[in-house]
């Protein structure tokens, strides 16, 4: 396994720079005690976030909770860019929706940028908020078509947006689209703040408690892992991929991971401006403060489906890109993002499913969950207040066009299909566990079953089913973050099988007095329970 470079921390620097508050779980107790709520808004990443506290600002009664804590997760995690410009997404919005709808895609997502800044001004938060341009560049002709094809394209969706070949990064470009006033942020200082005046205003927030089942009606039933419950009239579920398979949204997301490496550059030799380029398996680059005359350079890439391919070589292309297009740069900070794609690149923000009258969803920000947090608090509060925006019915995870859809869903699809047969068929390159190494990880058949094996440094085994208990798909092992994937829809888990992401609400099954020899009996899972009925229960 690559030795990372002295003082490079395999940690988010939006984590480790802000730890933030604490606050309780949500505990059981009698009938009589169960809180009760206007709105729960299940999930506390920037969407959830940002919901809850636009909800409790129009005057509702809004409870948050979460299964970890507050903008730890995906939000944790981010490259923390606020940008209408992204990538090539107006020509895919035009293609698949129209000009209207990308139109109104560029109206929301720019009002988004701006009400980051109105919120911080509101509330005197420091969040390190600065204005820059963005870009999306081509450094190939090959590329430089879809370059100025964007560059129309987000104009006539009334951007300002412009074609140019000068920008201020240490290389050259063939062309870049470029937006003005923009900007970027410390993602957890300004959610950490929002959390505290949310709570000011009367609302309740309640972390470390998973939410593991929903019942519709009058009102709506929230229960927990503890056996808690809390009531409300209407829910939310802002859990990056939805836990609940009602939406019927699985078939039309896909889950997708990118590495972030953060290094120190001097002030004068960082980019102010965000670039983004297609290019290399997508490389963004942007730089954040980082102390007196130091400028911390984040870049991402080497966008991958979790659960596939080794991350560590993944690392070691991205950091080698960085050091040979920015010399001096110093790697301090890696980690790793992951968002969902949808069908058409318009994230799903309405009602959980056809039928739903209280319950409502945000998901699919195509990595772009900054802009579409903060959108998706402005467009659920005025929706649940009966101000609509001019752009919600461009955002409703009802709508569904068969015709531009079909050849996205099928291709996602296909991807899944593959996974849950494919995998069962081929493995993951270890034939027995003796050849896992220390720190390493593998699917290995033990029995009639397949069972994911990781050794510690220690040589201490650790076993578990390999079947993901969200849909039964069998997951992989990241080497660089030493957990369990799913490739089918982006669960995650820690070694003792613990969900880290969703949409998996149950850990993996236990394997104790598993060896070499590769034997093992079935245990209690990691919660004292036994695992999953085998029947990929959610």
């Amino acid at each position: 396994m690559t030795s990372l470079p002295t003082g490079f921390a395999p940690a988010s620097y939006w984590m480790e720079s802000a730890p933030g508050l604490a606050y309780p779980a949500l505990e059981p107790g009698p009938e009589r005690t169960v809180p009760e709520v206007e709105v729960a808004v299940v999930g506390g990443g920037i969407a959830g976030i940002c919901a809850a506290w636009e909800l409790a600002r129009a005057g509702r009664q809004v409870a948050l909770i979460e299964a970890d804590r507050l903008a730890a997760g995906a939000t944790g995690h981010t490259t923390a860019k606020l940008s209408a410009l992204q990538g090539l997404a107006y020509q895919d919005i035009r293609s698949s929706r129209g000009q209207e709808a990308a139109r109104l895609y560029a109206a929301s997502q720019a009002d988004a940028v701006d009400r980051v800044g109105r919120i911080t001004a509101e509330l005197g938060v420091d969040c390190d908020l600065e204005r820059a341009p963005a870009y999306t560049y081509a450094e190939s002709e090959e590329s430089l078509g879809a370059v100025r094809a964007e560059a129309e394209a987000a104009a006539a969706a009334g951007l300002d947006a412009s074609f140019t070949t000068e920008t201020d990064l240490p290389f050259p470009v063939a062309g870049a689209v470029r937006v003005p006033d923009q900007a970027q942020f410390h993602p957890r200082k300004f959610l950490l703040a929002l959390a505290e005046d949310l709570v000011a205003r009367g609302g309740r927030i309640y972390e470390n408690t998973r939410v593991m089942g929903l019942g519709e009606g009058h009102p709506c039933r929230l229960t927990t892992d503890r056996g808690a419950r809390i009531r409300a009239r209407e829910v939310v579920v802002t859990t990056a991929y939805p836990i609940f398979d009602r939406a019927l949204l699985f078939p039309r997301l896909k889950a997708l991971r990118e590495l972030v490496v953060a290094a120190v550059l001097p002030e004068d030799r960082a980019p102010r401006g965000m670039y983004l380029t297609p290019e290399d398996d997508t490389r963004s680059v942007r730089s954040a403060p980082y102390g007196d005359g130091r400028r911390l350079l984040i870049v991402t890439g080497e966008k991958f489906t979790p659960g596939v391919g080794s991350v560590e070589g993944r690392y070691e292309r991205l950091i080698s890109w960085t050091r040979r297009r920015f010399p001096g740069a110093e790697p301090a900070f890696r980690w790793a993002a992951q968002d969902n794609w949808t069908t058409d690149h318009v994230p799903y923000v309405g009602p959980l499913h056809p039928a739903a009258r209280h319950a409502y969803v945000a998901t699919g920000f195509a990595g772009w969950g900054m802009t579409g947090g903060v959108l998706t608090g402005r467009l659920l509060a005025a929706r649940l207040t009966g101000e609509p925006l001019p752009w919600t019915d461009l955002y409703d995870p009802r709508r569904l066009n068969p015709l531009r859809e079909t050849p996205a869903l099928l291709r996602f699809q296909g991807e899944v299909a593959r996974h849950f047969f494919g995998d069962r068929i081929s493995g993951d390159g270890a034939d027995a566990v003796r050849d896992i190494p220390p720190g390493g990880g593998a699917v290995v058949r033990v029995g009639a079953g397949q069972r994911a094996v990781h050794r510690d440094e220690e040589g201490t085994l650790h076993a578990l089913s390999a079947r993901c208990t969200h849909l039964g798909c069998l997951v992989r092992f990241n080497d660089a973050e030493r957990t369990w994937e799913c490739p089918c829809h982006g669960s995650r888990f820690a070694v003792d099988g613990s969900v880290l992401q969703g949409p998996a609400v149950h850990p993996l099954e236990r394997y104790d007095g598993i060896g070499d020899g590769g034997d093992g009996r079935h245990g209690p899972g990691p919660d004292g329970h036994d695992g999953p009925d085998g029947e990929g229960r959610r």
